[in-house]
């Protein structure tokens, strides 16, 4: 009897401090706290706005603009295109 209580107090020890052990945030837990902070005083619609547009994955967004500009810049050679697409991008 002495032997299962040791052992099971042994078990719920091991499982207790697995389950402390402090885990790394993902990219995305990053961010939503981040973003958290930055709305702290926003309510309503405006809050859900600027979390929606927060939240956005940016570099998603900027492969979509090189792909349009890309498409935009066609048969452009050297200068030329390097200058489009630098006008291209800095578009909003």
């Amino acid at each position: 009897m002495k032997t299962l209580v040791i052992a099971v107090t042994l078990a719920l020890a091991a499982g207790l401090s697995l389950a402390q052990e402090a885990k790394e945030p993902t990219r995305q837990q990053a961010r939503m706290a981040e973003c958290n902070k930055k709305a702290a005083d926003m309510k309503g619609e405006e809050r859900k706005a600027f979390m929606k547009d927060c939240l956005t994955d940016k570099r998603k967004a900027q492969q979509d603009k090189m792909k349009a500009c890309n498409a935009e810049a066609g048969a452009l050679k050297g200068d030329e295109r390097k200058a489009f697409m630098s006008q291209c991008l800095k578009k909003d």
